[in-house]
């Protein structure tokens, strides 16, 4: 099929793109490189393997021509940082809704059948139930959350009126290889800045169910291929979850380093939005064969031994 994948040169598209160049599909990235890293898919650049488009979504005229004699759109492009909505309260609504509005309508213009999209684990707010089933019904607590849930609003609106498929996944917080912030990435760059001590957001008690890339786009392939595509929604995360202070003591560990001094910011969140206990179920998802096959404890060690193999994510 011809793919397309938006913000492709980011850290879960770009492999997203490594697992469609594997199955051998035409594939077409677009990134207008403003969080996007060309090393990220540079490999497939070298050997002609995919089409690299460098625009912005934003624009309608190219995002329509751009999906010309598409068959799916794996749209992951997005204002992906929770924290800076509270400074510039526009940017979700048009990095997340407008952006996404665009590719629907360009679908629509096409007669493109398929959309995979990236949703977030933020639209469950601060929920109380774990772990947090695909049913709950939050209340919306970051800007970032609330433009995710309208995206999913309009592509299920959008699936109804034109028969398109659409398959939706909220992920929890991924690492792994190409990790390109969160707090192992700052935690990592904070203690080479200064390896006696530690800032840490909030009190250290936040607990999260981290997830491994490797599983993460499993799952997206797994309901992708699997399910009906009539409006899916999945959750991807893990079976298990773990506290912040843990989370550092397995980065110095792994950094080796010792006596280091954290130094809390106090609260129980680091920032207004950031949930204090993240934790989803995955049982859909699984139900279809699918299952995380990386602890959150080595998903960490993965991920700061290639932050400090791979210095160019923090240019």
């Amino acid at each position: 099929m011809k793919a397309i994948v938006t913000g492709g040169c980011g850290f879960i598209a770009s492999h997203v793109v490594d697992r469609l160049v594997s199955q051998g599909h035409d594939v077409t990235v677009i990134d207008n490189m403003s969080t996007g890293y060309i090393e990220n898919i540079q490999h497939h650049l070298d050997k002609d393997a995919i089409n690299l488009l460098k625009f912005d979504l934003g624009d309608m005229e190219k995002t329509k021509n751009a999906l010309k004699n598409a068959d799916a759109v794996f749209h992951l492009a997005a204002n992906a940082d929770v924290r800076h909505g509270l400074e510039d309260t526009f940017r979700d609504i048009d990095r997340n809704i407008l952006v996404t509005y665009n590719i629907l309508e360009a679908m629509r213009l096409n007669d493109v059948k398929q959309i995979i999209f990236s949703s977030t684990a933020a639209t469950y707010g601060e929920p109380d139930v774990f772990p947090t089933p695909e049913t709950y019904h939050p209340r919306q607590t970051s800007f970032y959350g609330a433009s995710k849930i309208a995206c999913e609003g309009f592509i299920e609106a959008f699936t109804e009126a034109y028969g398109i498929q659409s398959w939706m996944y909220r992920f929890v917080s991924i690492q792994g290889e190409r990790h390109p912030h969160g707090v192992t990435y700052d935690f990592v760059k904070k203690l080479k800045a200064d390896p006696t001590h530690l800032e840490i957001l909030g009190d250290g008690t936040a607990r999260k169910s981290y997830s491994y890339i490797g599983d993460c786009v499993d799952g997206f392939f797994t309901g992708y291929e699997k399910s009906p595509g009539k409006a899916e929604l999945f959750n991807i995360g893990q079976t298990e979850f773990i506290d912040v202070r843990s989370v550092a003591d397995i980065i110095t560990n792994e950094m080796g380093l010792d006596n280091v001094e954290y130094n809390f910011t106090g609260g129980k969140r680091g920032w207004v939005g950031d949930s204090p206990l993240v934790h989803l179920d995955v049982s859909k998802l699984m139900a279809y064969g699918w299952k995380p096959q990386v602890n959150i404890e080595e998903t960490v060690r993965r991920t700061v031994r290639w932050l400090l193999e791979n210095p160019y994510v923090y240019k």
